[in-house]
C-alpha cells in the first residue's frame, strides 16, 4: 500500500495549515521550552565538562504563588431565570433554576472540576493560554469536562481571542489505531477504508519532551467544529480516512473555554508568565554557575609538589601519611611542598545574583510582601487579609478572567442540556419536612419542554477560602453571634446586612443566606405547630363544652324524672 498515493483528506488538510502557522510563530518550540523552563530543566542541549549545571529555579514559586491567589477562592455557578413576561411560568422557571444549580454543584464534585480548573490555569500561567473543551455523556446527562494543551488547538481567526466568533475551531487528540479504527467501524465504515488508519511518528510537535516518544501505534485524531446559521456543526477525520461526516450537533455555543493569561493584542492566544521571565533565569543560571566554577578552582587551598624530591609520592593525599623525602632536610620541606592561598571572590557577582532574583520576584508582582511575609503574631487576622488583598491588587485581571471562563463554562452546559437531554433531566433534590424539619433525598425530573423553554442567565459566586479569610471569617461570625443577629427579632437586619455583601465579600455570603433561609423554616415550623396547637386547644374546648352540655342536660332531666315521681 503506498499511502503517497492516497489523497488527504480535507480537514488534515486544513490541520496541516494550522500546523505551519504554529511553526511560523514558534508555538511547538515556546510551548516546550516553557514547559521546562518552569520544570526546572533550565539547561536543555548544555553540553560542559567539569562542572554540574546549576540551576536556581525562580519561575516556580513565582508562578505557583499567582496561582495560589487566583484559587483562594470557591467557585459556584448560580442559575437565574430570565422569564420575567411568562407570569404563568415564572415560579417554575425559579425552581428549575434551583435545581440546575443543584445539578451544577453535582458535575463539579464528580468530574472533580476543582483539580481540572488548577491544571487549566496552571497550563495559562505557564503556556500563555489554558484550554477546557466539553463533550457531553447523553447516558448521565453530564458535560465532561477535559483539559487540553494549546498545541492541540487551532482557531480560524488567530487574530482574535473571542472562541465563539471563530469561523472553524481544529482539535487534535492522540490516539492508538485500533481506538480509531473501532471507531470508524462503528460508524458504518468498510474494511478497507480501516485500512488507511494507519499509525505515524508524527510526535515532533507533541507537547512535552516525554510525548515525543510512544509505546503503541498511534496516530492523529482531528476534530474539527465551526457555526452553520447560529449552530455549531463537527466532523471527524484521520489523515487519509473521514471518520464522521458534518454532522449538527444543534448547540448554539462552542463547546470550548480558553483562558489566556493576559491579553496579546492581535494574537488569540495571550501572554503567559514563564516567557519574559526566561532570560532573567537564565542570566541567574549563568551567574551561579560563574561562581561555582570560580570557587572550585580558586576558593580551596592546591597542593604544589616537587615529586622529583619525593620517594613515595602518593603518600602526600593520604591522612597521617608519611612522607619520604631524597636527601632533604625537615626544614627544607617547604621548599618540595606547598599550598595556595584561596582567593577572594568580588562580592558584586553575589549582589548581582541576589538582585537579579530580588528585582525580577518584585516585577512579577511575587516579592515577600505580596506573598505574606507578615508576623501573624503581631497583626490581626483583619491587617493580614488587608495586607495580602493589597498585594494581590495586580492578580484581578486573572481572577477576573477565571471567572469569566466558569460562567462561559456554566452557558455551555446549560446549551447541551436544553439540547441534549430530550427525554428529560434528573435531578437530586433534598426535601425538608415542615414538621421535623428532617431532609431526604428525592429525584426529580425537570421535562425537555421545561428546559426547552427555559431562559436562564449565569451568575458565579465567589467565596474566599484562604487561612486568613477562614480566621476573619471565624471573628466576624462570632461577634455576630455574640451581638445576637443570629436570634429571630433581628432576623430582618441580618437579611439586609447579608443583601448589602458584595458575592467576593470574605463573610461567607452564600452560608449566610442558607443560614437566614434554616432561620426563616424553624419560624415557619414553629408557626405551623403553634396554629396546630391552637387548633387542637380550640377543639379541647370545644369537646369539654359539649360535654358540659351533655351533663347540664343529664341533670335537668334527672330533676325533672324525680319531680315527675313525687307528682
Amino acid at each position: 500500500m503506498n499511502l503517497e498515493e492516497i489523497p488527504k483528506t480535507d480537514i488534515w488538510t486544513l490541520y496541516e495549515k494550522m500546523r505551519n502557522y504554529n511553526n511560523l510563530v514558534n508555538l511547538y518550540g515556546d510551548t516546550d521550552k516553557n514547559y521546562r523552563m518552569y520544570n526546572g530543566n533550565q539547561w536543555e542541549g548544555l553540553k560542559i565538562d567539569g562542572i554540574e549545571p546549576v540551576s536556581l529555579n525562580f519561575i516556580k514559586p513565582i508562578v505557583k504563588y499567582k496561582l495560589a491567589v487566583i484559587h483562594s477562592n470557591n467557585y459556584a455557578v448560580v442559575y437565574s431565570a430570565e422569564n420575567i413576561e411568562e407570569t404563568d411560568f415564572k415560579d417554575i422557571a425559579n425552581k428549575t433554576c434551583e435545581l440546575l444549580n443543584k445539578k451544577a454543584r453535582k458535575i463539579w464534585e464528580k468530574d472533580r472540576f476543582d483539580k481540572k480548573l488548577r491544571k487549566f490555569t496552571k497550563d495559562s500561567a505557564i503556556n500563555d493560554e489554558g484550554i477546557i473543551y466539553v463533550d457531553y455523556d447523553e447516558e448521565k446527562n453530564m458535560p465532561i469536562n477535559e483539559v487540553i494543551y494549546k498545541a492541540d488547538v487551532g482557531y480560524g481567526n488567530e487574530n482574535s481571542d473571542d472562541i465563539q466568533s471563530q469561523p472553524y475551531i481544529i482539535i487534535r487528540q492522540r490516539k492508538s489505531v485500533s481506538e480509531v479504527q473501532e471507531l470508524a467501524k462503528n460508524k458504518g465504515l468498510s474494511d478497507d477504508k480501516l485500512e488507511y488508519i494507519v499509525g505515524d511518528n508524527d510526535t515532533s510537535d507533541a507537547t512535552g519532551d516525554s510525548a515525543k516518544y510512544e509505546i503503541n501505534d498511534n496516530c492523529w485524531f482531528i476534530t474539527k467544529i465551526w457555526k452553520e446559521k447560529g449552530q455549531v456543526w463537527f466532523a471527524q477525520s484521520t489523515k487519509y480516512v473521514d471518520i464522521v461526516k458534518p454532522t449538527n450537533t444543534k448547540l448554539s455555543l462552542y463547546p470550548l473555554v480558553h483562558m489566556c493569561w493576559e491579553e496579546k493584542v492581535g494574537y488569540s492566544r495571550g501572554e503567559g508568565e514563564v516567557r519574559q521571565l526566561i532570560p532573567n533565569q537564565i542570566e541567574v543560571n549563568k551567574t551561579i554557575m560563574r561562581r561555582a566554577l570560580v570557587a572550585k578552582k580558586t576558593a580551596y587551598p592546591q597542593t604544589i609538589v616537587n615529586t622529583s624530591k619525593i620517594r613515595n609520592p602518593k603518600a602526600i593525599n593520604r591522612i597521617g601519611g608519611v612522607i619520604e623525602t631524597d636527601s632533604q632536610t625537615v626544614d627544607d620541606v617547604k621548599k618540595i611542598i606547598n599550598t595556595t592561598q584561596p582567593a577572594q571572590m568580588s562580592t558584586d557577582v553575589d549582589k548581582l545574583q541576589n538582585d537579579l532574583i530580588t528585582i525580577t520576584r518584585e516585577l512579577a508582582g511575587a516579592g515577600d510582601i505580596a506573598t505574606g511575609e507578615v508576623n501573624p503574631e503581631s497583626a490581626s487576622g483583619r491587617a493580614i487579609l488587608a495586607v495580602q488583598n493589597a498585594s494581590q491588587m495586580p492578580m484581578n485581571e486573572q481572577l477576573e478572567t477565571l471567572k469569566d471562563c466558569v460562567d462561559q463554562l456554566a452557558k455551555i452546559w446549560l446549551d447541551m442540556w436544553k439540547t441534549y437531554a430530550v427525554d428529560g433531566l434528573t435531578v437530586e433534590n433534598e426535601v425538608k419536612d415542615t414538621l421535623t424539619g428532617q431532609s431526604t433525598m428525592q429525584l426529580v425530573k425537570i421535562s425537555y419542554e421545561i428546559l426547552d423553554r427555559l431562559q436562564a442567565d449565569v451568575k458565579v459566586d465567589i467565596t474566599p477560602k484562604s487561612p486568613f479569610d477562614k480566621y476573619a471569617q471565624e471573628m466576624s461570625i462570632e461577634n455576630m453571634l455574640k451581638a445576637g443577629y443570629f436570634n429571630s427579632q433581628k432576623l430582618s437586619e441580618l437579611e439586609v446586612y447579608v443583601s448589602l455583601l458584595d458575592d467576593d465579600s470574605s463573610m461567607p455570603k452564600q452560608k449566610m443566606e442558607e443560614a437566614i433561609n434554616h432561620m426563616k423554616a424553624v419560624q415557619e415550623r414553629i408557626s405551623q405547630i403553634n396554629s396546630q396547637a391552637q387548633q387542637l386547644e380550640a377543639q379541647a374546648s370545644k369537646f369539654i363544652g359539649e360535654q358540659q352540655d351533655i351533663t347540664a342536660i343529664g341533670e335537668i332531666g334527672a330533676n325533672l324524672y324525680n319531680q315527675a315521681n313525687m307528682v
